[in-house]
C-alpha cells in the first residue's frame, strides 16, 4: 500500500496564490507518475498536472503559465504552487501516486481550494 499525505489548501482570494504538498509513502515503487487532480461540484474528475520520477511534467491548458508541479524525489514529495487563482480553480484538489502502467493506483483524501474575494 502507499499513503498520501495532502496539505496546502485553503481560502484565498482571487489572485492570490496557494501551494499543495502532497507526500508519499509505504510500499512506493519507481518510475512513478505523480500528480494533481481537481474535482468541482458537478464536474467530473480532471487532471491538473503531473509529474514523472524523470522530472517530464504535464499540465491542464486551464492552468498553463499559472500553475507549477514540482517533485523531490529524496522525499517523495510532489509540490503545485498555484499562482493567479480563479474562482473557477475552487475545487477539491487530490494527490495521485501510480505507476507508468496505471496497474498499481492511489490517491490521496483530497484538499479543499476555495478562490473567493
Amino acid at each position: 500500500q502507499v499513503q498520501l499525505v495532502e496539505s496546502g489548501g485553503g481560502l484565498v482570494q482571487p489572485g492570490g496564490s496557494l501551494r499543495l504538498s502532497c507526500a508519499a509513502s509505504g510500499n512506493l515503487f519507481s518510475a512513478a507518475v505523480m500528480g494533481w487532480y481537481r474535482q468541482a461540484p458537478g464536474k467530473q474528475r480532471e487532471l491538473v498536472a503531473d509529474i514523472n520520477t524523470g522530472g517530464s511534467t504535464n499540465y491542464a491548458d486551464s492552468v498553463k503559465g499559472r500553475f507549477t508541479i514540482s517533485g523531490d524525489n529524496a522525499k517523495n514529495t510532489v509540490y503545485l504552487q498555484m499562482n493567479s487563482l480563479k474562482p473557477e480553480d475552487t475545487a477539491i484538489y487530490y494527490c495521485r501516486y501510480r505507476s507508468r502502467s496505471y496497474l498499481r493506483d492511489y490517491w490521496g483524501q483530497g484538499t479543499q481550494v476555495t478562490v473567493s474575494s
